[in-house]
């Protein structure tokens, strides 16, 4: 790590993540004791509100961390219940259909900001432009800043009365991270501007590299979908449509849905709907080596993503992964090689599923090249890039 960077004293951690935890999360939560080892002395997580009781908030605690909440409410159903409306409105907003007013909480962080003075703010956006009205505040107030983005979506652009003060806010930032190269492309087409300020980041894998076994096939193939149970971002209706097929239907093949989500229940109306039999419902779960040990490959007909996670990990278990090109998932998957990719809608995702049925005995060696990639490509630590290249863009602009 680079030495006496002593001016780097306090750090401010700004979160867009609306639910108690994400995989977006993950990067700056690692990245601590990174800062900390560095000389950092006082690190503030801006959130819109803390569950304390979360085991993942409980580490942070233990590591000193200190908590604002911008937009903090009561925890009880009236408020789940206008946080889902809260999050749905906030996508409908940018395609004009409602209004949505973020002044409360950017009134709140610019006061937050004023108070802590910072010597340096990390945003972490879940998509690539929710979080720069906060950056703008950094701005305004002259803290330097750098922005994450974990996605970029085609169908969910900026509206007009945003988009001066955020591409200010981009071309600014002292780096403005992405997760795939999908989504730099994306934000900058969106914006009508090159970010030379840019690079990509990969987010923190749970596991290491660690072909298991290929489960038997005897008792058919068993796929695992992997992810939210979110319908405009999972696209799990999309596979629930290729499965109802007749084709499909006649073919020994389950599917595992592993995951939680506002659209659990459409998700079961529509397989009842459609009477299909072989799904079923497995929860989240962390332990991947117990999924990986009798499931045959990853299945994600995503519309929209960063770099899925569980595309690393399938891989790293030596697992073939199916997929659509949503995101990043074609620079990590080569078609044909380590995996199949068709598009998200029905028609191109079947293709790419008939495509790996065919080949259905060569699994096993496609997973094995799909681990042997991910050994060779995949940094071990992100964390520890991501906190170094924080450190040396404070620097290098002092």
């Amino acid at each position: 790590m680079i030495n006496n960077i002593h001016k780097l004293k306090k750090l401010v951690i700004i979160t867009v993540c609306l639910d108690d935890w994400g995989g977006s999360e993950e990067l700056w939560a690692k990245s601590i004791p990174y800062f900390f080892c560095d000389g950092v002395k006082k690190i503030i997580l801006y959130k819109n509100k803390v569950n304390i009781i979360h085991p993942q908030f409980k580490k942070l605690q233990e590591q000193d961390v200190v908590f604002r909440e911008f937009d903090a409410k009561p925890r009880n159903l009236k408020f789940i219940v206008s946080k889902t409306k809260h999050i749905f409105s906030k996508i409908i907003a940018k395609l004009g259909l409602i209004e949505f007013n973020w002044n409360r909480a950017v009134g709140n962080i610019s006061s937050f900001l004023k108070t802590d003075k910072p010597d340096f703010v990390i945003i972490s956006q879940g998509i690539n432009f929710d979080g720069l009205s906060y950056g703008y505040e950094c701005l305004k107030q002259n803290i330097p800043y750098i922005l994450i983005s974990h996605k970029a979506v085609d169908f969910y652009w900026p509206s007009s009365a945003d988009r001066t003060y955020m591409k200010e806010t981009l071309l600014n930032a002292r780096l403005c991270l992405f997760v795939s190269k999908h989504n730099l492309k994306i934000t900058e087409e969106q914006f009508g501007i090159r970010l030379p300020n840019s690079s990509i980041i990969i987010n923190p894998v749970k596991t290491k590299v660690n072909p298991l076994p290929f489960p038997i096939k005897i008792n058919g193939i068993k796929l695992a979908c992997i992810g939210r149970l979110f319908l405009i971002d999972k696209g799990q209706d999309i596979l629930l449509r290729i499965l109802a097929t007749s084709k499909w239907r006649e073919r020994n093949v389950s599917i595992s849905l592993l995951g939680k989500g506002e659209d659990e229940e459409a998700i079961k109306d529509l397989i009842k709907l459609f009477g299909l039999k072989n799904i079923s419902f497995n929860g989240y779960s962390d332990d991947m080596v117990e999924i990986w040990k009798d499931h045959h490959a990853l299945i994600l007909p995503s519309r929209s993503e960063g770099l899925p996670l569980t595309i690393i990990e399938a891989m790293s278990f030596a697992r073939p992964v199916i997929a659509s090109n949503a995101g990043g998932n074609s620079e990590v998957i080569q078609d044909g090689i380590t995996g199949f990719i068709g598009e998200a809608n029905e028609t191109s995702f079947e293709i790419a599923m008939e495509t790996a049925w065919q080949r259905i005995d060569e699994w096993e060696a496609i997973g094995i090249k799909a681990a042997e990639y991910i050994e060779k490509t995949i940094p071990s630590l992100p964390e520890k890039i991501f906190a170094e290249l924080v450190v040396s863009n404070f620097k290098s602009n002092e």
